[in-house]
């Protein structure tokens, strides 16, 4: 069996193990912590998020050599904009005449709401037209939240068109530095719109399945883990899918061919200005995605996600599982999501405790810096490559002495 053959069975095997791991917990649920419970897939669905972001990442920084700090700020407009959507927008069969209505076909009325004044409990225009403008039995329905986070992921694009067209020239710090302005103004801006964003009080959405969901014939109300765990995994799958064919295609030698020296590959007649924009452009909504699923999974949104800590969280995954490596980034998003977490027990020694709760962080920080003085290229990627060489000299020697 080939390599090529090889790797794919076993990331078939991997896949088959995590889709079955929730009916594991339905049968062992209560056996203890981190035995496929209700914590064991809130970590899972957590640890997808973070893969997604690592590896879309390392996609720009890693094979692009785009090193932008704005990744969570493009995670965040996708968040906000479906929740956003969710607070704002409503439709109806009949015109409220208090709000802004736009009319669409099939005697349906695209409802805009206003927004509350700051410190007020005062009634939004579509509860005033319920007792007063619209006829009876007129129908309210909301966006579909997939159709939200459909939007959430066309908006995290458009913001990186937008970026990405801006940033063109600029190039490692200057980039960074750009980025992270991007992302303070971003949160700036979301803390300072109180009527709009409820600020630092954090936005509430509606969770991913509303109305609950019959999965495997059984039903799962709106606060069961294993419908969100599937749509998270789901969207990772995808998103790793799509990466591997990047990677794999003209897509991912040109940008790799940027990375090392722009000047030769424009030499080349690689077109830089499309590939460095379109590199932003996935990435981006790649994050948007993910933070769109993941807010209305968590069921609130805040300016804090934007912090400098949480992007930093997202590099550190990255160069510790590989930086040049989409699945050891995302693996290392996965090991380290739960080692964080199972760092959070506290050591005795003798008379000293420790509180891991605080510690675990230094320690996550000395594991990054070693992995940046002694194994640049991250802990994962070293073992992949190895595995991917192993008995590549045998086969050279056997088919010499084949054909000779």
């Amino acid at each position: 069996m080939s390599r090529a053959v090889l790797y794919r069975v076993a990331g078939l095997v991997a896949v088959v193990i995590l889709l079955a791991l929730p009916l594991a917990s339905a049968e062992l649920d209560g056996l203890g912590p981190l035995v496929f419970n209700s914590y064991f897939m809130h970590l899972a669905i957590t640890a997808f998020f973070y893969a997604i972001l690592a590896s879309s990442w390392s996609l720009l920084a890693g094979y692009a050599g785009q090193f932008s700090f704005g990744h969570m700020a493009f995670m965040a407009i996708g968040g906000y904009t479906t929740g956003l959507i969710g607070k704002f927008i409503r439709f109806t069969t009949a015109p409220t005449e208090l709000c802004a209505d736009i009319p669409l076909p099939g005697n349906w009325w695209l409802v805009i709401l206003n927004a509350r004044r700051v410190g007020t409990i005062d009634e939004t225009c579509i509860d005033m037209a319920k007792t007063q403008t619209l006829p009876s039995g007129a129908l309210i329905i909301f966006p579909p939240v997939w159709a939200s986070i459909a939007m959430g992921l066309v908006m995290g694009a458009t913001f990186g068109l937008l970026v990405g067209w801006l940033v063109l020239r600029l190039r490692s710090a200057y980039l960074a530095l750009f980025t992270i302005g991007f992302s303070e103004i971003l949160r700036a801006a979301l803390s300072a719109e109180i009527p709009i964003t409820e600020g630092q009080s954090g936005l509430e959405l509606l969770p991913l399945f509303p109305s609950g969901i019959n999965l495997f014939g059984q039903t799962f109300s709106d606060t069961s883990k294993i419908p969100p765990y599937y749509a998270m995994l789901l969207l990772f799958l995808l998103v790793m899918l799509l990466m591997t064919w990047l990677a794999s295609s003209r897509f991912g030698l040109f940008i790799r061919a940027i990375r090392e020296d722009e000047e030769a590959a424009a030499a080349l007649g690689v077109n830089i200005v499309r590939y460095k924009v379109l590199v932003f452009v996935i990435t981006s909504a790649l994050a948007a995605a993910a933070g769109a699923l993941q807010a209305h999974y968590i069921g609130i949104i805040t300016p804090n996600i934007l912090i400098i800590l949480q992007m930093s969280l997202v590099i550190a995954m990255a160069v510790i599982g590989g930086l040049e490596n989409i699945y050891a980034a995302s693996v290392g998003a996965l090991v380290i999501t739960f080692a964080l977490e199972l760092l959070r027990t506290n050591i005795a020694i003798g008379p000293i405790r420790i509180d891991m709760s605080l510690w675990r962080l230094v320690f996550f920080g000395l594991l990054l810096m070693l992995t940046l003085r002694f194994q640049r290229n991250g802990l994962l990627f070293p073992l992949l490559e190895r595995l991917n060489r192993a008995g590549i000299a045998e086969e050279t020697v056997a088919m010499r002495d084949a054909s000779n």
